[in-house]
Parts: structure tokens; sequence; C-alpha cells
């Protein structure tokens, strides 16, 4: 479905000039980020034409799809209105913005919370398949910049005003932020043990919603409203870690840049540099290596002197993953050599924050086994994922997946086929019991990998294991 516009839609012509897409390119594009988010779009370059010369306005989605595509080669957000599609069927770019003022921060995230739940209300599958923009790394600069300039406002004291929420603006204490600290305990106990796709998992953007939104436009005092900023971006960025790990990457973003906000109001600097650690994270797995290495590094040097031992050990860590994924193997040594001995100085009587929790030798050699995938030595992948998987835990059933799938790529590097499919069937059997894009995405490129092998019964056995896993939904 279209509507006309007035004459030549030229802004769109120009941007697709500027990013040297053709119009059947851009068709393709929208296509499979349509079929990414679950739609069946059959766009050609008939359809791009009419776009163009024509002012045809494509109805639902599409623009937002049409801006993501543009946006991906670009390397950057691109809005609606650069294209001249502006007045599509209104979906905001919300959650991008950093603001300076406080007041401008609550509205960005709560309007982030309300707009999420209004999607999926909708039947449309969550706001996230019709918002503008797709992922782009260059959105995280500005967020980190000013985190590093300020990492923490000077008052964040509030009066409500009536016209801000429904009903009488609530006075919040203690007590009310406490529960939004247990909600988020369980959502990461939740999020572990069962995938970010869990449903118990996804009451938190319900959360975020009900109980976090009317909070934050409430009334408080300067050290309550620290507590509650800390306990809203806890949640806000359990939102952004569980929607990256179910592959909504667009969403994910948004969630990180509003809790990386909210830490700042809180004045937590290791929360923000643990919400900067996602972002690292997040930009490493989608292979921006040398991004995840500026995030991962302004975590660290923002924490100088602040985090705890433990704290310090893990944004090291994240810093390795990057500077793995990006072949830098002298930098990821010496950064996994700086997270040991951080690890080492830890203590038990350390005051840890509790977000950190998952946090021990286990989980290091889990990702130090990974850094040393990326850099494509397995004999140091075979020892630190024995390590790894020395401890098994119903606790953390996703990263003990990952874990398997990981020995599974170093036992095959290492020409053992029989121990790779070992070590895959238990890797299947852990996907199936929760709900993970990323440990899915984790047993594909097992799968990749055996294809040489294909005709081998071992291989051939893995495969119809995978099969339901891999099916679409």
């Amino acid at each position: 479905m279209s509507r006309e516009q007035r004459g030549p839609n030229e802004k769109l012509g120009a941007v697709l000039a500027l990013a040297g897409i053709s119009n059947a390119g851009l068709a393709r594009r929208v296509n499979d980020l349509g079929a990414q988010r679950g739609l069946t779009l059959r766009y050609d370059k008939t359809s791009v034409a009419r776009w163009v010369s024509k002012g045809m306005v494509p109805q639902g989605a599409a623009p937002h799809l049409i801006a993501a595509a543009i946006g991906q080669k670009l390397g950057r957000p691109v809005p609606l209105h650069e294209i001249g599609l502006a007045d599509a069927d209104p979906a905001p770019e919300v959650g991008l913005a950093f603001p300076r003022d406080v007041g401008q921060a609550v509205r960005s995230a709560t309007e982030l919370y309300r707009l999420d739940l209004a999607g999926r209300r909708a039947g449309s599958g969550g706001i996230w398949q019709s918002l503008a923009g797709s992922f782009a790394v260059s959105a995280y600069a500005t967020p980190a910049s000013r985190w590093l300039i300020t990492p923490a406002d000077s008052s964040v004291a509030r009066d409500a005003n009536p016209s801000e929420g429904s009903g009488a603006p609530i006075k919040v204490g203690h007590s009310d932020v406490q529960k939004l600290r247990e909600a988020a305990e369980d959502a990461r106990r939740w999020d572990s043990k069962y995938g970010g796709g869990d449903w118990r998992s996804s009451m938190v953007p319900e959360c975020l919603r009900v109980e976090a939104a009317p909070l934050l436009l409430g009334s408080y005092s300067d050290e309550v409203g620290r507590a509650l900023f800390g306990a809203s971006a806890e949640l806000t960025r359990l939102a952004g870690w569980m929607a990256f790990d179910t592959g909504q990457q667009e969403a994910a973003q948004r969630y990180y840049i509003q809790a990386l906000r909210l830490a700042r109001a809180a004045a937590d600097v290791p929360l923000g540099g643990y919400v900067l650690a996602s972002m690292s994270l997040q930009a490493t797995y989608r292979g921006f290596g040398d991004e995840g290495v500026d995030l991962a590094q302004a975590a660290v040097e923002r924490n100088r002197g602040l985090a705890t031992a433990r704290t310090m050990s893990f944004f090291r860590l994240v810093e390795a993953r990057a500077h793995a994924r990006a072949s830098d193997a002298q930098a990821a040594g010496t950064a996994l050599k700086a997270a040991e001995g951080w690890l080492e100085r830890a203590r038990e009587g350390d005051n840890d924050p509790s977000w950190l929790g998952f946090y021990s030798y286990d989980r290091f050699a889990a990702d130090a086994a990974e850094c040393y995938r990326d850099l494509k030595a397995p004999r140091q992948v075979r020892r630190f994922t024995e390590q790894a998987l020395s401890k098994p835990t119903e606790e953390f059933v996703r990263s003990h997946g990952l874990r398997l799938v990981v020995s599974a790529v170093a036992e095959l590097e290492s020409g053992n086929l029989d121990a790779a499919c070992e070590q895959g069937v238990r890797a299947v059997e852990v996907a199936g019991r929760i709900s993970s894009a990323r440990t899915t995405e984790y047993v594909k490129d097992l799968l990749h990998r055996l294809e040489p092998y294909g005709d081998e019964p071992r291989v051939v056995e893995l495969r119809e294991r995978a099969r339901p896993l891999l099916a679409p939904a």
C-alpha cells in the first residue's frame, strides 16, 4: 500500500545517490530488514522508482525500514525528514537522545518506556518493527562523550508537574526504589537462566512503563532521586541486554543510551561504566571492534580509583573482547592480563555492586576463550574453555550453552571432529531450553563451520538435532 505525495521525492533520490544504493539494492535491503522483523515484503526496483520519481509513500513499517537500510550503508542514523518521509505513519526515533538537562532526560526515558508497550499492544510485533533507524554504532558517540565529560548531574531533586503523568504525582520514597531493585534482581536471574526472550524476562519493559515511569515523573529529594535513577538505569540496561540477546539490536541501542543517561543522573560512575561495557559488547558482537574498544576504555578510564577490583576486571575483559574482534592480539593479551590481575586482587569483603554477581573466574575464562577464538588460537581456546566448563550451573544456563559452542569450535579447529560434534549436541540441548537468539546464532555459526564435513554421520546427527532450534517461529 502507498499513498501519493506531491511531486518527486528529491530528498530520497539525493540520499540514495549519496549512499551509492541502486533502486534494486534498496528494495533488497528493505525486504531483508523486513524479514528480520517477521514481515514479508516484496518491493522491487519499480517500487523504489515510484517512491523517488512519483513521490509515493509506502505504508506501515516501510518508511522506517528505508531509513534503516540507508542508515546501515551510511553508518549513521537517518531520520525520516532527511529522506522526505517525515509525514509517514508516526513512529518517532525515541531513545537516541542523551539530553544534558535532567528533566529532559526523564522525558526521554519515559517516552521510550511508553512507546515500546504501545507497539506491542498494537499487535505489530513490537514498536521496533517500525521505529526509524537501525543499529548504528555512531549513535553511541555523543552519549559516551557527554558521560565522560560529566558523569554526574549536580542535582536531581524534582517537584512533579501533574500534567506530565496520569493521575496525582507520586511522592517517591526509598521503599519505591527498593521495589525496582528487587525487580531488577529477579529479572537478572530469569535472564541468565531462561534467556532474554523468556516471558518472565520480557516483563521488564512492562515494569519500566508501569512502575519506573510514574516514579521518575513523581516528586523526590536529591537523595531519593539518585537512588531512583540508579534503579531505573539498572532495569533499563537489563531491557537493553534482553533485547540484544533476542536480536532486537535497535531496541537494545535505545535502552542502553537511556540507561547511561539515567546512570549519570544517579551519579553512579561504575554503573555508567557497566552500561558502556554493555554497549561495547553489542558493538563488538556486531563487528565494530574498534568502536567496542573505545566504549570499553571509556568505562575503564572513568572508573580508575572508583570501581572495585572485580568491576575493573570485567571492564578490562570487555576491552579484551573488542581488541580480539579487531584482530589486535597484542592489545587483547594485555587487556586479558590486566583483567586477570584485577580479578586476583578481588576479595570477598569488597563492596561489589549487585549487578556484578554473575562475574567470577568462570566468566573470565569463558570470555578469554572467545577472545582466542576470534584470534584463531584453538589451543588457548581449549585451555580456557575447560576452565569455564569446569563448574556447570543451572543458574547461568545461557552462558553454559555459549561456552559449549565455543568449545566445539575449538575442537573442530584442532582437528577433533567427533569431540566438536559431541560438544555441539550438548550445546543444542541447552539452547533448546532457553529463548536466546544469540545462542541460536552461535549454533548456526558452528553448523556453518561444519559444512565441509556435511556427509559425516556425526555432523548429520547434529544438524538434525538442531533443526527444531533453527526452524522459523
